[in-house]
């Protein structure tokens, strides 16, 4: 049973021994978002933990950090290819048959969103970028997953590193029988890359 499904960014500048505190400052609300989802997390009892990334070791080692920092459990890591996000949406389907159905999980989706949202930010300015950010948030709320999963194929130069990971997820969720219900906890892009904090379930 899958007791728990969020979507987290992962940069490494959100660890404390990684960004300044100036930085820590400007992603405040990112920072509330996540150690909130993590107090939720410690309330529950969860067995493993699924997570997929894009990224290794930060794309994992982030989330993690704020939502299963002193987890004894198991945890199962999912890598992200170039495939589609409907390939990850169905990757995320066959995960969700091999289930045990007498344990229970938490799903973590980490992934950024647009890397090209500021002039001033490491990747420059595309206007497709603030579209995707907008429109996938929209999309989220609107539980239209078609939509989601061709995010892609609509803004093509919005440079995200996110969407399959999303895709994954919610392919599990969806085998799973499970209705998403998302709420997005926080959104913002201050050095240029957005930053998405979401419970789906």
């Amino acid at each position: 049973m899958i007791k728990f499904a969020i979507i987290s960014p992962h940069a490494p500048i959100l660890l404390p021994d990684t960004g300044t505190p100036e930085d820590q400052k400007k992603v405040k609300k990112t920072l509330d978002a996540l150690i909130n989802l993590g107090d939720q997390f410690k309330k529950l009892e969860i067995d493993e933990v699924i997570i997929s990334s894009p990224h290794e070791d930060w794309g994992f080692n982030v989330p993690l950090f704020f939502i299963a920092r002193n987890f004894k459990g198991k945890i199962i890591t999912y890598l992200t290819d170039f495939n589609s996000p409907k390939d990850h949406f169905i990757a995320g389907q066959k995960m969700a048959r091999d289930l045990d159905k007498d344990k229970s999980y938490a799903l973590i989706a980490s992934g950024d969103l647009s890397h090209v949202l500021r002039e001033d930010g490491p990747y420059g300015y595309h206007p497709e970028g603030p579209k995707f950010d907008e429109d996938l948030i929209k999309m989220l709320k609107e539980k239209n997953l078609s939509e989601i999963l061709n995010l892609d194929e609509k803004y093509p130069e919005a440079a995200d590193c996110g969407l399959r990971s999303f895709a994954f997820a919610l392919g599990l969720l969806d085998e799973a029988g499970i209705e998403i219900k998302p709420k997005i906890i926080s959104h913002e892009g201050p050095f240029g890359v957005g930053y998405l904090v979401a419970k789906i379930f």
